[in-house]
């Protein structure tokens, strides 16, 4: 990468995107991280840890990956898997609990290493891929307008805010938006910086301890859990955007390095990201998809201050209106939606399993504690498979 080059790419709109995407990740999520930390028996200066860790491995995975691949590569914490640790460690010592975060960060590395994922997601078709896509964004589009009745003068002048801004100045939306909802929050005294913590993290080594059926028990459920839920869609969306070039493999196996090399530290796992990852590959980014990566290495600097300073930044984010953080994801994420629903749809011999695919994906429906965007892919595929079979 070319020093000149990557400076010349520079935007603000792709910086701002960065740093809402990072805002987004940890003002909508942290608290289910916190409560895995709780359940799982971490001290405060162990959370802190897990702050710094996640910040720091994020970082560094959004940072190199994104200059080397020049794309938006977005690394992030799994949600889903955060939530399962969280009604699953409760009652284990801690350092049951880090082996079971280096067993998955070791299955993520062989994954990756083997090329199986890479060969199996390269079957799914774009238009069933982007219709798992709009099935995930689905939920944010729609909670610009939840947040609108819970808080209706502020949602409703970051909407109007968001309208006139995506007419005169593109580049600059998303961070025009969140200033507009910041003002009106502050003005009229609705963000908590009272409860704001200014500290650094700092890191706390945990030495893993292997307990068989907690592996089989808890690691192999949570592995399952973020390929299906977080890094299918992860790859979705760099299909979905044209990032097409980005080869899933190699990004997968240093994620699982990442993760071994900061599991005892508190990573408990770490993957592509699918709703900050579409936030960094929209146009709000950059009219050039080509140079749409500098969001990515924005969202990895932004994560790696966000480990350092950990504790001050999880509390600053928690800080803001619930509503302001929703409204503001949901907006971030208009664009991709309807652009994923017009290619679900626009070829006539994939539309009923897309329409499956969005269907099941945006119900939330989870057998076997399988998230829903896997199971809107395999009903997706198996209706196109019969509609195949029905026409020959």
């Amino acid at each position: 990468m070319n020093f000149k080059t990557f400076i010349s790419d520079i935007s603000f709109s792709a910086i701002s995107a960065g740093f809402i995407a990072v805002l987004v990740g940890y003002a909508s999520a942290w608290v289910i991280v916190y409560q895995a930390a709780i359940a799982a028996g971490a001290s405060q200066e162990m959370i802190d840890s897990w702050i710094w860790a996640l910040g720091l491995s994020m970082g560094l995975g959004c940072l190199g990956l994104s200059l080397y691949y020049k794309r938006p590569i977005i690394i992030a914490w799994s949600t889903p898997g955060a939530a399962l640790l969280a009604t699953t460690l409760s009652g284990n010592s801690i350092a049951q609990a880090i082996g079971i975060f280096v067993f998955v960060g070791v299955l993520t590395l062989l994954t990756g290493l083997s090329g199986w994922f890479d060969a199996l997601t390269k079957r799914i078709p774009l238009p069933l891929a982007s219709a798992m896509l709009a099935g995930i964004l689905i939920q944010f589009g729609l909670s610009i307008f939840t947040s609108l009745q819970s808080e209706p003068l502020m949602v409703g002048i970051m909407l109007v805010t968001f309208l006139f801004a995506k007419k005169w100045l593109p580049r600059y939306t998303i961070m025009i938006v969140l200033l507009a909802g910041f003002i009106y929050a502050f003005t009229f005294e609705q963000i908590g910086l009272q409860q704001v913590r200014w500290e650094l993290s700092m890191p706390v080594w945990t030495m893993p301890e292997f307990d068989l059926s907690l592996l089989i028990g808890v690691g192999l459920p949570l592995f399952v859990v973020t390929m299906t839920s977080q890094n299918v869609p992860g790859i979705a969306i760099l299909r979905a955007t044209g990032h097409n070039q980005a080869p899933v493999s190699p990004i997968l196996s240093w994620t699982g390095g990442l993760n071994v090399l900061f599991a005892p530290f508190g990573a408990f796992t770490l993957n592509l990201a699918a709703i900050t990852a579409a936030i960094c590959a929209s146009e709000e980014a950059h009219p050039d998809a080509d140079k749409r990566y500098v969001a990515g290495v924005f969202a990895g600097l932004f994560n790696i201050l966000a480990g350092i300073c950990g504790a001050a930044v999880v509390s600053l984010f928690a800080a803001f209106p619930a509503a302001m953080i929703s409204a503001l994801a949901g907006l971030a994420l208009l664009g991709i939606i309807g652009a994923s629903l017009q290619s679900s749809f626009e070829q006539a011999n994939y539309r009923d399993a897309a329409l499956v695919t969005f269907l099941v994906t945006a119900s939330g429906v989870s057998f076997f504690n399988i998230a829903s965007a896997f199971w809107g892919i395999t009903f997706g595929l198996a209706t196109l498979a019969i509609s195949r079979v029905t026409r020959t």
